[in-house]
């Protein structure tokens, strides 16, 4: 006994010298990890210098993200034997061709329709003056324009002025006149060019800027190597591979997405009668690409036409339901057929950018809104000083499944813990879930109890909460519980010989108790333990800490009970562990007797492991759910118990002896 407990205390030592190592590590890390003072100063100024020289970075922005989409293009031409200059220019030209097409189709179907505005007059008046006489029923839209009408009047009223003479007459103003003369033919030429010479530089500028980008693409590579990661290539190759893949996958795929509403949109309008249905295709094409915002933009304008052309109501509502279908087909069939297109961020995050990129670019930025935030998340993945721009943007959970549980527990939130559970339960078991997630989440809180962290009420909270989540999921245990024999057919049917994990045995039969140790979170993993046995056929129970106290011991039901297994959180449980396991096993001697000490990782090794059995003189001792259902469900005979003998002191037994001998002289005399 004074051996064991002498290597508990050694243990009990090296823990607490391990975590003191830790909790130095941490402190050591925490104090050499650079503020972040710095990197928020580099990036206000970064975006003061976007803000403020914007004709400078705009059109490099479009020309980056120009090459990041006809690069895979130019990579094919060249695999295919073509050489660098004919692939590279006939590649800016056919993409430059055909966008200057598409801008020259959208301003000439834009200058018919204002054209034809004036024809429309006629049927919106008319609409309105329906709606007047539907409403003046009621009276409603008539008291509403008198109130309308009666403050505006009291608005434009001019205020009147106290004079102490009479107002003199106005004098007479003398008439301006304005001599207007034709403009000469170069002032007229210049008129015409001058608004065209800023966007045409602009095209032009970015036109030169794609082909030496996508000419000098490996030396513009690695020229940023250099510059940016030459001391980590890895992260630095690794960077650049993401944000282009991810660019460019998006560019290709949203165009695909946009395309596939945008030609059956203008078919559709067309067979409608809706006047430029090309224009309405092609604006559907572009704005597309403007996230949330650009879908109700293309079709606010097609809808206003359909009011607009037409004296009755039919085509608008047909031209609604056309947008209904379109939409729920591209939301629901074509963007998850095509589900590469996610960029990595989250729907927030999209709304957000799109509004920063709007304010410091306006409409271009907001077209150029979501790839450009695809890059700024790249580099928040790979740049450690930037990875706050992963944790804003990104829809990657920020938080382990064990840490999101714990944290809901912590919270008193079971509701939604079981929501995270059976989300995480449609691609895994129940047994798997406890073992990989709920367990190590009682773990963190096993934790934080034992340095202080969390209080006995805190603690409390966490187990009424973990109580609930089982509760909640008990229908999902009954369903595993049917879908076990199937399993077990189709795994012999199978025949292979990989033994998985949570490969159970079956419990029929079989009577188990499992018993929390010392705490109310050892009861809830008793009640986990209790449910995966329960699953797979077992006559399970659990009962809570407090009977193994020495006055309610006794009361334990423990006849026909195949095992007995205690649940422990706490390594410093095994002080004790000793005295517990004996009572048992008198008490319920054909039972085998067991301790699952859970653990995340860092478990013992075989040799500890049973240097621990043989000195608590347990039947098993275990550290996870697989392994604890399959000791408990096992026919292995439980071990017989040894007795302990107390030493004797030298000279006790002769002087014992002695001592009967003169007792029996006494007798005869």
């Amino acid at each position: 006994m004074l051996k064991f407990s002498r290597g508990i205390d050694q243990d009990r030592a090296a823990t607490a010298g391990g975590l003191q190592q830790i909790a130095f590590a941490r402190g050591a890390a925490a104090a050499a990890q650079p503020s972040r003072l710095p990197t928020l100063v580099a990036t206000a100024a970064t975006v003061a210098v976007l803000y403020f020289a914007r004709d400078v970075f705009l059109p490099l922005a479009i020309a980056i993200l120009l090459t990041f989409a006809l690069a895979p293009l130019v990579s094919r031409l060249r695999r295919v034997g073509c050489p660098r200059s004919v692939a590279v220019i006939g590649t800016v030209t056919t993409a430059f061709l055909f966008l200057s097409a598409f801008g020259v189709v959208i301003a000439m179907q834009v200058s018919e329709v204002a054209q034809n505005l004036p024809t429309y007059q006629y049927n919106i008046v008319e609409k309105v003056r329906t709606l007047k006489e539907t409403g003046s029923e009621s009276q409603i839209l008539e008291r509403i324009g008198r109130v309308i009408e009666r403050i505006s009047t009291e608005i434009s009223r001019p205020e009147p002025e106290m004079r102490a003479s009479p107002e003199p007459a106005p004098e007479a103003k003398p008439l301006l006149v304005e001599i207007f003369s034709p403009q000469r033919p170069v002032e007229t030429l210049k008129n015409i060019i001058n608004p065209l010479l800023g966007p045409l530089a602009t095209t032009g500028l970015v036109i030169v800027v794609v082909i030496f980008m996508l000419f000098e693409r490996e030396e513009l590579r690695d020229r940023f190597i250099r510059l940016v990661g030459y001391g980590d290539l890895h992260r630095t190759t690794e960077a650049l591979q993401d944000a282009g893949a991810r660019v460019g996958r998006y560019l290709l795929m949203q165009l695909v997405v946009n395309i596939t509403y945008g030609i059956p949109l203008a078919i559709g309008l067309s067979l409608l009668g809706i006047p430029n249905a090309v224009l309405w295709g092609m604006l559907a094409i572009v704005l597309r690409f403007v996230p949330y915002i650009g879908p109700v933009i293309a079709a606010a304008l097609p809808l206003f036409l359909a009011f607009a052309a037409a004296p009755g109501w039919s085509l608008l509502v047909w031209t609604a339901a056309l947008f209904i279908v379109l939409e729920l087909l591209s939301n629901n069939v074509v963007e998850p057929w095509l589900y590469g297109s996610r960029t990595g961020l989250s729907p927030l995050a999209i709304i957000v950018a799109a509004i920063f990129w709007a304010w410091l670019w306006g409409p271009v930025g907001l077209v150029l809104s979501t790839p450009l935030t695809v890059c700024l998340v790249v580099l928040g993945r790979h740049v450690p000083q930037f990875e706050f721009l992963e944790i804003l943007l990104g829809n990657e959970p920020v938080l382990d499944p064990k840490e999101r549980l714990y944290q809901r527990l912590l919270a008193g939130d079971p509701d939604e813990a079981t929501d995270n559970a059976e989300d995480m339960l449609e691609e895994k078991y129940l047994v798997e879930f406890y073992d990989t997630v709920a367990i190590p989440a009682l773990l963190l809180a096993e934790r934080d109890r034992a340095r202080g962290a969390l209080t006995n009420a805190q603690a409390a909270q966490i187990a009424q909460s973990a109580n609930t989540l089982i509760a909640n999921l008990e229908e999902i245990a009954g369903e595993e519980e049917g879908e076990e024999e199937t399993g077990a057919e189709a795994q012999e049917s199978d025949g292979d010989d990989d033994a998985d994990e949570y490969d159970l045995p079956p419990g029929d039969g079989k009577s188990v108790l499992c018993v929390g140790g010392r705490s109310a979170l050892d009861d809830v993993t008793a009640s986990m333990l209790a449910q995966t046995l329960w699953i797979q056929g077992a006559d399970a129970a659990h009962a809570r800490h407090e009977v193994l106290k020495a006055g309610n011991i006794k009361a334990l039901k423990l006849e026909g009970r195949n095992a007995v297994v205690l649940s422990v959180l706490d390594r410093d449980f095994m002080r004790h562990a000793k005295f517990t396991v004996r009572r048992l096993k008198r008490m319920a001697p054909a039972a085998r007797v067991g301790i699952v000490l859970w653990q995340e990782d860092a478990r013992p090794g075989t040799t500890e492991r049973d240097q621990l059995i043989e000195s608590l003189q347990a039947d098993f001792m275990v550290f996870g759910m697989g392994d604890a259902v399959r000791e408990a469900l096992s026919d292995e005979l439980p071990r017989s118990l040894k007795l302990a003998h107390p030493k004797i002191a030298p000279g006790y037994a002769m002087r014992r002896s002695k001592r009967a001998d003169r007792e029996s002289t006494v007798k005869a005399d």
